[in-house]
């Protein structure tokens, strides 16, 4: 039975056509994006001279320790908060990616580390839910997260005291979020924030972000962060949605932890 759709469609020759002109786009994205990534290896770096602290599997590190003996870091800033009861839903399906590369990088003289403000116990617990292997770093009480702009205080939060994303934020009381009395009828903020085990303030005190770092003659260089959706190209499922048919097809948060999936 024939079917009806929207969607144009056409023959294998308009459709090889229309396919190679999109090509030479996507070739021109492509040099755009490694001159991009150029660029960012050509930014300036900044000597980091305060003496951060961390809780690891290992016990207590400095920052250099984390590079775990090679020259680059590269930081996941998850959004787990000593407050919440289970790791950020999106920050989770995001590390889902990079759990199963972590290990070639670390062989490619580069670690890829997580930290977050949770105790380290609360960490380790929920890697071993999640099947993670990846190192995740507890920053807790320590300025790391603070310094980096992705924790916030709620009186920051409360005064309009927020910089993030290089931009600084209306207060709180301003941002309009719809609350709904169950996860699937929330706002994405809302919806992560009842996943997580919190409410949408204290949920929205952490933030996501990747920072760079690296290690030479001793001394520790940050070279580079990025925030919210410049964390796009390191969330490896919307790569994968972006070539289906429908794109990513979303009108709310749609994802759950991965073994959430069934569950009501």
């Amino acid at each position: 039975m024939d079917t009806m759709t929207k969607h144009a469609i056409g023959t294998r020759e308009e459709w090889l056509a229309a396919r190679l002109g999109l090509l030479k786009e996507e070739k021109e994205l492509t040099r755009r994006s490694d001159e991009l990534a150029r660029r960012r290896q050509a930014l300036p770096w900044v000597r980091v001279d305060k003496a951060y602290r961390f809780d690891t599997d290992a016990g207590g590190a400095a920052l250099a320790d984390l590079f775990q003996g090679r020259s680059q870091l590269l930081v996941y800033h998850f959004m787990y908060g000593p407050d919440y009861t289970a790791g950020c839903p999106t920050c989770s399906s995001i590390a889902d990616g990079f759990n199963g590369f972590a290990i070639h990088l670390a062989h490619h003289d580069v670690m890829l580390c997580a930290v977050s403000r949770a105790p380290l116990a609360q960490l380790q617990a929920y890697r071993q839910r999640m099947g993670w292997t990846f190192p995740w770093a507890s920053s807790f009480d320590g300025d790391f997260n603070a310094d980096f702009n992705i924790s916030f205080t709620e009186q920051q939060q409360r005064e309009g005291g927020i910089e993030y994303n290089y931009r600084r934020e209306p207060p709180a009381s301003s941002i309009p979020f719809q609350m709904g009395k169950e996860a699937g009828n929330a706002s994405p903020p809302v919806q992560n924030a009842l996943m997580s085990g919190t409410d949408v303030d204290t949920y929205l005190r952490e933030r996501p972000g990747m920072s760079a770092f690296v290690l030479e003659d001793g001394v520790v260089y940050h070279t580079y962060s990025t925030y919210a959706r410049g964390l796009d190209g390191l969330w490896g499922m919307y790569q994968w949605l972006d070539r289906a048919p429908r794109g990513r097809n979303e009108t709310g948060m749609w994802w759950r932890r991965h073994d959430e999936y069934g569950k009501r």
